[in-house]
């Protein structure tokens, strides 16, 4: 009988089973369904089913090699990962946790399948955790200097017949590829065809690895930039110093001649010996990996700004030593001009490294929100310290029991099965205020316990928890490639050749038909050395200088001018974007808040009545008593609303009252109790005072005000008042919401509060209810963005809490407050680092004023060149007799470079002008409740 049972169970599971994968295979491109996580995930969930209650289940790597044969048109796919996903099914109906949402697949027998599971993952290393969708590669690239380097990286990867498409992002040095299906072929075709395509951008001269998957190979890979980032700055920090002292030296010969006759020894500094020295010493010093690499990337065929820097710099010292070493030409050395050129873009580059580096150094933020250590319960003793141990957080698994002590982060999502505490969810939710967890209570990964002890349930471990999911969501945001590239990386190429062309037909007509054509023209040496010396000046006008220098010192300015307001900024395209949004997105809890309770009034009865004969009967307690004594009682706790108390009481010089030793209570989600001065004072709910005794209520109806908390205060058994508290919205909220609504620009508040609370502050600060979204979670926030940039909106959005760290990444232009959590920082384009909204303001009138200066410096740069070249290219010489010789050539090249430069410099008096008329706007503007 029990052979035929099972026979028959296992009849009609391979059935269902089949037919299962049959409507998903329907429903599901060849090219998804070929990845071995999904097809895991799949067979997980069903053997989950399957293994509920189920003698006769069969283990996920099991159903996966039957249904092989039962399955023809999937059979040779299975086949091909029915092995490496043993390793990943072997947790039966503990594994299918976390994949559907907030409750397990298999959630009644994921107790001793769970622990198999995480035996398994135990020995196999660490749960891996996707970063991105498994279809994908992606690419660590080093070598990108610029956004011309960016675009052959991309042109290099669409190239090779196995990438259906790539994304190249520039300030993550990240590329991420999406493989045609034909290339799905094997078990490790991700290996594979990453560790191809990072060899051939290698020989292509753009040093590339594989990206490894999973969060602690990530943070890894992470301190490895890093550390590659710091270990630039130093060399560029060495190369920099050398620059400068050569060029120091060389305007000391320049000035040899002030010195007077007597001193002949210093007139060597003044020598063209001794200048070639110091011209060749920088280039083959200081200058040598930015010549290189603008040859390796002109031979390439891709020139970037290095070949456009490089090329000016070789033309000056050519023509330079040309006229050196043939003096009959009649030239003028300026060697100078290769050392100064070198010495500034140095320092441009070395300051762009600072800045990227600073901007990136709190990355670790989202991936420090989940701890690397859980405690877990062994024999399910929790009072027992010695029935737990550290374990990995990655070897976590569905059913396990782990302890979370106070203070402690909770390292999975899971549900609470003992104990009773409040959980710190603000760097989740965004929201200030704790919430109490009971059994039953589900609890999320990165969340803070801050006082009871909670033994909980892992119901989603690792990369499936719902921080997990906002890390994939952050990542992959990150990896769309960025829709504004400078404007001098678009045009440097075809810039550069023209320039060449330019320079070789001037030679050709010259030395072939000019003397024919105007025989007079050749008033010194031979037509050939009319040529070579006019097709120098055409290199030598023409050099790149001015167009290299437009955008990046408008955008140097720019920043530092940012920097010292408190605006961090992650590069010269945010300017460029941010000056172009027509749609701001505010978060509500400290962005348009302040993000912490804040004491807003006591209120105490005009008279207490007690019952007891003692000397508190008929005392009049006075607004200043009652927040002495809670303060006193909440000086032992860590919940905001207690610091909240606290620092009210301080502000009014009141000075906390102490509790006597051994009588402080805390009742997590109820309220404290202590003796203070022979008083027993108890402050909290309603219901907790009163079961601490107060059974007198003065007040017939607390005041319900909107958007502001209570709470009671008791002393004895009287009440004694009430303390009112709330989310205080900033003060330059209001003035700020006007001033972008006056200057046309949309604005939206996103929330995840109940709606009551969110229209309240949406009508304070000025926004319409129907622009006003309530309830709002992580991945709703970034659906809204993206609705929104459909529409054709250039989007910013502003948070400041882990939730908005999705919304930010995924906008065009995000925008973090300073009081922000690391993450929201990092994903972010722009950090308000005053934590003042109204640097929202600043911000956006310096992005238009910086792009301002960048369309006049291109103007003047390109002005310049259409009015250079051909001058230097003799055509002025028939009509006047003039021409440019390379020395005048050389020094308006310097004069376009300094009039570009100092037409940034300009932005600093602009901005300080229009900063004044900003301020003020809002320089006397009040709080919604007052002064």
């Amino acid at each position: 009988m029990e052979s035929t049972l099972s026979a028959t169970t296992t009849t009609i599971a391979l059935f269902t089973v089949s037919k299962a994968l049959n409507r998903k295979l329907c429903r599901t491109p060849l090219s998804q369904c070929l990845s071995s996580q999904l097809l895991t995930r799949r067979f997980r969930c069903i053997s989950a089913n399957y293994h509920h209650g189920n003698p006769f289940a069969f283990s996920s790597s099991s159903l996966m090699k039957l249904c092989a044969a039962s399955v023809p048109p999937v059979r040779r796919r299975l086949e091909c990962v029915a092995s490496s996903a043993a390793s990943f099914a072997s947790g039966g109906g503990g594994g299918g946790g976390g994949v559907g949402g907030e409750s397990s697949g298999g959630g009644g027998g994921g107790g001793s399948d769970g622990g198999d599971a995480k035996a398994n993952l135990v020995a196999s290393g660490a749960q891996e955790v996707s970063s991105l969708p498994s279809d994908v590669i992606v690419l660590d690239v080093g070598g990108m200097t610029c956004g011309g380097c960016a675009a052959s990286v991309k042109r290099i990867l669409e190239s090779q017949p196995q990438v259906s498409s790539a994304s190249v992002n520039l300030t993550t040095e990240t590329a991420v590829v999406w493989p045609v299906s034909e290339a799905k072929v094997t078990a490790n075709w991700q290996q594979q065809l990453g560790e191809a395509l990072a060899k051939h951008l290698t020989t292509c001269g753009f040093n590339s690895n594989l990206r490894d998957s999973g969060r602690d190979n990530f943070f890894k890979v992470f301190e490895r930039k890093m550390e590659e980032k710091r270990s630039r700055l130093e060399e560029s920090g060495r190369n920099l110093a050398v620059s400068w002292a050569l060029c120091a030296v060389c305007l000391f010969g320049h000035l040899s001649h002030f010195f007077g006759a007597n001193a002949s020894w210093i007139h060597a500094f003044h020598s063209t010996g001794f200048h070639l020295s110091l011209s060749l010493f920088t280039l083959l010093g200081p200058g040598r990996q930015l010549i290189l690499d603008g040859v390796r990337s002109l031979l390439k065929g891709a020139p970037n700004m290095n070949t456009l820097v490089g090329l000016g710099a070789l033309s000056s010292f050519t023509v330079s030593s040309l006229a050196a070493l043939i003096p009959k030409l009649g030239w003028k050395a300026f060697f100078e001009e290769p050392i100064m050129l070198i010495a500034f873009v140095l320092l441009g580059r070395n300051l762009e490294q600072r800045a990227k580096i600073k901007a990136t150094s709190d990355m670790t933020g989202l991936l420090s929100i989940l701890p690397s250590k859980a405690r877990l319960l062994v024999n399910g003793d929790a009072k027992d310290l010695g029935s737990m141990v550290e374990v990995p957080c990655s070897s976590l698994s569905v059913g396990d029991q782990i302890i979370v002590l106070p203070g402690d982060r909770v390292p999975a999502d899971g549900i609470v099965r003992a104990g009773r505490s409040t959980i710190d969810e603000s760097s989740f939710t965004g929201e200030p205020l704790p919430v109490t967890k009971l059994p039953g209570s589900q609890v999320s990964a990165g969340s803070i316990n801050l006082n009871g002890t909670l033994t909980v349930e892992v119901r989603r471990p690792g990369g499936e928890t719902a921080m997990g999911d906002i890390f994939r969501l952050v990542e992959e945001a990150q990896s769309r490639e960025a829709p504004v590239q400078r404007l001098a990386d678009k045009v440097s190429g075809h810039f550069t050749y023209g320039v060449m062309a330019l320079s070789a037909a001037t030679f050709m007509f010259w030395s072939l038909f000019g003397a024919h054509i105007l025989p007079g023209a050749l008033y010194q040496g031979s037509s050939i050395s009319l040529a070579l010396q006019l097709s120098c000046s055409v290199l030598v006008v023409a050099c790149p200088c001015a167009l290299g220098l437009a955008t990046p010192t408008a955008v140097l300015v720019g920043t530092s001018l940012g920097a010292t307001r408190g605006l961090l900024w992650r590069g010269g395209s945010i300017l460029e974007k941010f000056a172009m949004v027509n749609t701001i997105v505010f978060d509500k809890t400290g962005t348009l808040t302040i993000g912490r309770p804040v004491v807003t009034k006591v209120v105490t009865p005009g008279c207490m009545r007690s019952t007891d004969s003692n000397e508190n009967a008929h005392h009049t307690w006075s607004e200043v008593e009652v927040l002495k004594l809670a303060a006193g009682v909440e000086t032992n706790t860590v919940h905001p609303v207690g610091k909240a108390i606290v620092e009210a009481a301080r502000a009014v010089d009141c000075q906390n009252a102490k509790v006597v030793d051994g009588t402080f209570i805390e009742e997590p989600g109820s309220g404290t109790v202590g003796i203070i001065e022979n008083k027993k004072v108890s402050v909290g709910t309603l219901d907790w005072i009163q079961r601490h005794g107060v059974n007198e209520n003065p007040f017939q109806e607390v005041e319900d005000v909107k958007n502001q908390s209570v709470v009671y205060v008791g002393v004895d058994n009287a009440l004694a008042g009430l303390i009112y508290f709330e989310d205080q919205i900033r003060e330059d909220a209001g003035c700020v919401v006007e001033s972008l609504t006056r200057q046309g620009i949309n604005i939206y508040m996103l929330s995840g509060d109940k709606r009551s609370t969110a229209e309240y502050v949406g009508s304070v600060v000025g926004i319409p209810k129907e622009k006003v979204l309530s309830g709002v979670k992580p991945e709703e926030k970034k659906k809204f963005i993206s609705k929104l940039q459909k529409d054709q909106n250039v989007v910013a959005m502003v948070g400041d809490g882990i939730n908005d760290a999705a919304a930010l990444a995924s906008s065009d232009i995000g925008i973090a407050m300073g009081g922000g959590v690391g993450a929201a920082s990092e994903v972010s384009s722009i950090v308000l680092m005053g934590n003042r909204l109204s640097q929202l303001l600043d911000a956006l009138e310096l992005s238009r004023l910086t792009m301002k200066t960048v369309k006049q410096n291109l103007w003047w740069a390109f002005a310049y060149n259409i009015v250079g070249i051909p001058i230097a290219a003799g055509m002025l010489l028939p009509v006047t007799g003039t021409m440019l010789t390379p020395s005048i050539a050389g020094a308006l090249m310097g004069l376009s470079s300094i009039g570009v430069m100092a037409n940034s410099l300009l932005l600093r008096f602009k901005f300080s002008s229009k900063q004044k008329q900003i301020n003020g706007s809002y320089a006397n503007a009040k709080s919604p409740f007052g002064p």
